[in-house]
């Protein structure tokens, strides 16, 4: 239960990326010499997000971002370090933060390069204390001065794309001047008008990256619009042409299959053993009419009484766990929740589970002959 509460933090749709069903992820591109074995592989360029992803006819809006950095602060004589991100209009658009106080900056004030900023609530607590509102205060990184127009609830930073202590204007980053080669800093979500145009939106990306000039020195280069879970599965098991999925869940198919199977096997023996030691009492009940059915029914719903108060055991100690994770904030702003749909299936599993490591052990003693088993 513990791990999957990881997986679903990382897994499922969670705040602010809200419309996993309607979106494509681009945040890596890769160059290659495939003569002499050069590859360049890093996030991409505003230049390549603005010359020819945006012209995309099935994309509605593309938010973009860029990989953080982190700036000093300082603060009644501490050092507090504010990771920040640039991001364009449409960010807050496709994305669903939920503003605290204030707003988002807009289109004319990224046109205008406006030294504005979005902070999160941690950063807010942090950089000004108790103060009640800080839309229209200012805070300084790096010795600028930013003036907040908006705070933003904490994002977990197992959201690597979207977590952030401020974000700015990508307008007043000094690199996006120079960037206009196909690598950069930057990643994007492309947001379909409906979840139907999702496969029609990856289409046209994949005849776009066809047409993309390849840089000198270079013969082929690779760019992927991924949805989320195989924009993960690509970086964990795969590469710029292989999705990695079926690796990555065969490895956790593998994974669980041994996780359950080996408990189970383990089961069985005790099972085995602890019915053994009540094989006379088996002798006596068969002398005395029992069936082979009827010893075997008692002994798997025996066992499955165990299982469940294993299981109930089991659940309560992955709450005490998730708690003390949570209090402990391993992974900032991180809350894991139990999964309801996963307990379901664990409750299913109990049921199967049980029934796997009773059934033999009770069928196989239920066999003993009469005089063996009161000689026991």
């Amino acid at each position: 239960m513990v791990a999957t509460a990881f997986m679903d933090k990382v897994l499922s749709p969670d705040y602010p990326d809200l419309k996993r069903d309607r979106s494509l992820y681009v945040d890596r591109i890769e160059i290659r010499n495939s003569k002499e074995g050069w590859v360049n592989m890093g996030n991409v360029s505003l230049h390549f997000l603005k010359q020819y992803v945006s012209t995309l006819k099935n994309v509605e809006k593309m938010g973009i971002s860029s990989s953080p950095k982190a700036s000093n602060a300082y603060v009644n004589n501490k050092k507090l370090v504010i990771e920040y991100k640039y991001t364009n209009a449409d960010y807050w658009n496709v994305l669903d933060y939920k503003f605290i106080e204030g707003k988002a900056f807009s289109q004319k004030e990224i046109d205008n390069a406006e030294l504005v900023a979005v902070i999160s609530k941690e950063t807010k607590e942090d950089y000004f204390g108790d103060e009640k509102s800080v839309v229209g205060k200012y805070i300084s990184a790096d010795n600028i001065n930013y003036r907040v127009i908006g705070v933003v609830e904490n994002v977990s930073k197992t959201l690597r794309n979207f977590s952030g202590d401020m974000f700015l204007p990508y307008t007043i980053s000094k690199q996006q001047d120079n960037d206009n080669g196909l690598m950069g800093i930057y990643n994007a979500v492309l947001l379909a008008k409906t979840k139907q145009d999702v496969p029609k939106m990856k289409n046209e990306f994949d005849k776009m990256m066809k047409k993309v000039p390849i840089p000198a020195d270079f013969d082929k280069v690779y760019c992927n619009a991924d949805p989320h879970f195989t924009s993960l599965t690509r970086r964990i098991g795969g590469n710029s042409t292989n999705t990695g999925v079926t690796k990555v869940v065969s490895m956790l198919g593998v994974l669980i299959l041994l996780f359950l199977l080996l408990p189970t096997i383990n089961l069985v023996n005790i099972n085995i053993t602890r019915i053994m030691e009540r094989s006379s009492e088996i002798g006596v009940r068969k002398a005395f009419g029992a069936s082979s059915k009827t010893l075997v029914y008692q002994f798997v719903v025996e066992n499955m009484i165990l299982t469940f108060l294993g299981g109930i055991i089991g659940l309560v100690l992955s709450m005490v766990v998730i708690y003390l994770i949570n209090g402990a904030n391993l992974v900032s702003n991180m809350r894991l929740t139990m999964n309801f749909s996963v307990l379901f299936y664990s409750l299913i599993a109990c049921l199967l589970f049980g029934l796997i490591s009773g059934v033999y052990p009770a069928w196989r003693m239920s066999k003993l002959n009469v005089v063996k088993a009161l000689k026991a």
